[in-house]
């Protein structure tokens, strides 16, 4: 009988009968090396690319491009999160959550290593090979922890959020001190980078081998994909909230330096506003998944994070130079629970961790596509418009569908979709 209970926990994928005491310590450890693990590889998810800003002068005139140019080395990424979002939950079910994740290190390494390359060709196809990494972590991360902290949703999704927000603040803060303390070129200075992607494939490397089993039946749900998401009204409504908040986010980031010098302030202190504002959204990313449930409601805090946000913009509009440490410290905190919301609504919005690969999938390919026209459109209405008035109003404005998207994402339901 003890022999038949024990396959049958075999068969389940729990493994070989062993005791509470044994389970507990063993259990406590993988658990956390497998956080350890999601915060490394979200930390990975955005220096590759926010250090090719603060090197984008120096980049132009090294190497020949015109502005236009430069500026794809940002665009191209956001491109490719939005184009290849629908590939990843299918690398997830063919190869697995883990096998997949631990490749996607393993392409920012080597598009970092590309970009050592003296050619334009090389810089333009290791951008696209990171892009293409982040792209497919991007999707996969929410679902991973959907299957494995159920229980800890929030807490899990905080954590990631933040090593986004705090990835992104490094990368801006420290690129440039240390091209100019190291005295390194440019190329050697962005490759720096692919050591953190190294760190983080060589901690994960270990879930491939420690993965848990699971049973046939499960195993074969599993390699399905989820069809009918696209005609879930709660799924477009998840979908839309994550693609304003990040034009919101991607539109402010490019212009806000612009917005302070053409306002007087010396480029240097411009650039800083942007990373002290990437600092305050590290501590909002982080707190506002954590206590959605405990004192705010998650369409309450999303509406917070809009007003938040509608501050910063309006008090640019008024006085910009003069409340800047003021309207960047709101900005961050809005923008930084924003994000964290988009992605907390994927985990719960989705009945299980197949639903939140897909519901990723659909959310992040609509949300980054709109996100990579934001800086284009801002730029052009400056252009039309002769001053940074209308373009922040029309931030303002985009704040209103961001609430009501916000509100229907937070309703405490499942998002339709079968196997």
């Amino acid at each position: 009988m003890n022999d038949t209970a024990a396959a049958a926990r075999d068969a389940q994928g729990r493994g070989p009968a062993t005791s509470a005491a044994d389970q507990g310590p063993t259990r406590s450890r993988h658990a956390f090396l497998l956080a350890l693990g999601v915060v490394l590889l979200a930390l990975n998810l955005r220096p590759a690319l926010v250090a090719v800003s603060p090197l984008a002068d120096t980049i132009r005139d090294d190497s020949g491009m015109s502005a236009a140019a430069t500026s794809l080395l940002t665009a191209l990424p956001l491109l490719c999160f939005g184009l290849l979002a629908p590939v990843a939950p299918r690398l997830g079910r063919r190869f697995g959550m883990e096998r997949s994740l631990l490749a996607t290190m393993a392409l920012i390494c080597a598009g970092t290593a590309l970009r050592l390359l003296d050619s334009v060709a090389a810089l333009f196809a290791g951008t696209v090979v990171i892009g293409a990494g982040i792209a497919v972590a991007n999707v996969l991360l929410p679902g991973l922890i959907k299957r494995d902290f159920p229980a800890k949703a929030g807490l899990m999704t905080g954590l990631y959020s933040m090593s986004l927000f705090g990835g992104a603040a490094l990368a801006a803060g420290v690129t440039l001190p240390v091209q100019q303390a190291s005295g390194m070129n440019w190329r050697t200075t962005l490759a720096c980078w692919g050591a953190l992607a190294v760190v983080a494939l060589l901690v994960w490397l270990p879930q491939i081998r420690s993965r848990t089993r699971v049973g046939a039946a499960a195993a074969r749900q599993a390699a399905h994909p989820v069809r009918g998401l696209w005609r879930s009204p709660l799924a477009w409504q998840v979908t839309a909230y994550m693609g304003l908040q990040s034009l919101n986010y991607y539109a402010a980031a490019a212009w806000l330096p612009t917005v302070f010098q053409d306002a007087g302030m010396a480029p240097g202190d411009a650039g800083w506003m942007l990373s002290f504002s990437s600092l305050l959204g590290i501590a909002g990313s982080f707190l506002a998944p954590v206590i959605v449930g405990r004192r705010l409601r998650s369409g309450t805090l999303s509406a917070l994070a809009a007003v938040l946000c509608a501050l910063g913009f309006a008090g640019l509009l008024a006085a910009p130079v003069g409340g800047a440490y003021l309207w960047m410290t709101l900005l961050g905190l809005g923008q930084g629970a924003a994000i964290s919301l988009a992605l907390l609504f994927i985990v719960q919005r989705a009945p299980d961790a197949r639903h939140a690969s897909q519901l990723s999938s659909m959310a992040q390919c609509f949300g980054y596509i709109l996100a990579a026209t934001g800086p284009t459109v801002l730029g052009a209405v400056h252009d039309a418009s002769h001053s940074w008035t209308v373009p922040l109003v029309l931030l303002l404005v985009l704040l209103v569908p961001q609430v009501v998207a916000g509100l229907g994402a937070a309703r405490d339901r499942h998002v339709a979709g079968d196997g």
